[in-house]
């Protein structure tokens, strides 16, 4: 899937078909299996705002899995029949076939799950990084994020959950709210709340059976952001990793000076090229997991199957709002 101006994604991405280039002696032939449509991918084809942008004409997607089908003579960790996923942003996995260079690919298992495979790169390293690099959480201790029904908030979910770290989840008010309630629930979410509930006194019932949050994760700005950081323990931290309200993070000057919160920020795409050289770091994230994903604590975020063809309709799709569900392309 093919875009060669930045715009609307249903209007400029095109399905296109093109030769396999020749392989060389440290390249990679993958077959594409299965790749999401995430809200980066979207932002990089409009072109506006996102700071990481790839050369045009580019291939869409930047997440996904494939099976390696045949490798140049001087690769040395992959083999025909193994599974691979993107080692770092960019990589256009919105396509059926691919020859890449060996460093742009990261081996995982082939016994998971594909959706699992196919959205491991961004969301779950994303949600890993943000609860373990900020404050050192024990079990018992809690977070509050919100747009907890996101991909990173239902891995954000689940990794607390395996680890013993409570969570109060912030979702917006829909018109199917009982039934997300209930999914969230069924993931291992402590308390589900909508972001009107956040400036309600019922608040202090949830702080009678678990403590404050020392995290509180952002991937939305603006109001419920403000609010979320009023139930943050003293010296407590906030990440923004994302802005979806398209609105700033506004903070009561009180926060700063008598309750000593750190807000920090987070892009994973940093965190990658900062740890590029690293491997032990990737591969020990990697590694983690790919563990909770065989032990059954980390699972494929909801997710749509949409076939290659129908690309427009899934692009269409994720750009609705209150989207509980990932498009992913089957390739």
């Amino acid at each position: 899937l093919l875009y060669e101006r930045h715009g609307e994604a249903a209007d400029v991405v095109q399905l296109k078909d093109l030769e396999v280039p020749k392989l060389g002696d440290c390249d990679v032939h993958v077959k594409m299996l299965a790749a999401p449509i995430n809200p980066a991918d979207i932002n990089m084809i409009q072109g506006r705002t996102y700071p990481l942008l790839s050369p045009l004409p580019a291939v869409g997607g930047n997440e996904g899995v494939g099976e390696v089908l045949e490798v140049g003579r001087r690769v040395k960790a992959l083999k025909p029949g193994d599974w691979v996923i993107p080692a770092d942003a960019g990589l256009g996995t919105w396509r059926t076939h691919g020859v890449f260079p060996e460093e742009m690919l990261l081996k995982v298992p082939s016994d998971i799950p594909m959706l699992c495979a196919a959205t491991l790169s961004v969301n779950p390293c994303t949600a890993f990084r943000l609860l373990a690099d900020f404050e050192s959480l024990a079990p018992g201790d809690s977070i509050i994020q919100n747009a907890a029904n996101s991909g990173v908030g239902q891995a954000i979910i689940q990794i607390a959950r395996a680890s013993g770290i409570k969570t109060i989840n912030v979702v917006r008010d829909r018109p199917d709210l009982a039934k997300l309630v209930e999914r969230l629930m069924a993931l291992g979410a402590d308390h589900v709340i909508t972001e009107e509930m956040l400036r309600k006194p019922e608040m202090k019932d949830i702080f009678k059976s678990i403590p404050r949050p020392r995290l509180a994760l952002n991937c939305v700005g603006g109001k419920s952001t403000t609010e979320m950081l009023r139930h943050l323990q003293p010296k407590g931290t906030m990440v923004t990793y994302g802005g979806m309200a398209k609105q700033p993070v506004m903070v009561p000057v009180s926060a700063f000076i008598f309750r000593d919160v750190r807000l920090r920020g987070f892009w994973m795409t940093q965190w990658r090229k900062d740890h590029a050289q690293d491997q032990e770091s990737v591969a020990a994230m990697m590694d983690a997991l790919c563990q909770l994903i065989h032990r059954g604590q980390l699972t494929a975020p909801a997710c749509t199957e949409v076939p290659l063809q129908d690309y427009r309709a899934a692009l269409e799709a994720s750009m609705k709002p209150f989207m509980s569900s990932k498009q992913i392309l089957l390739l």
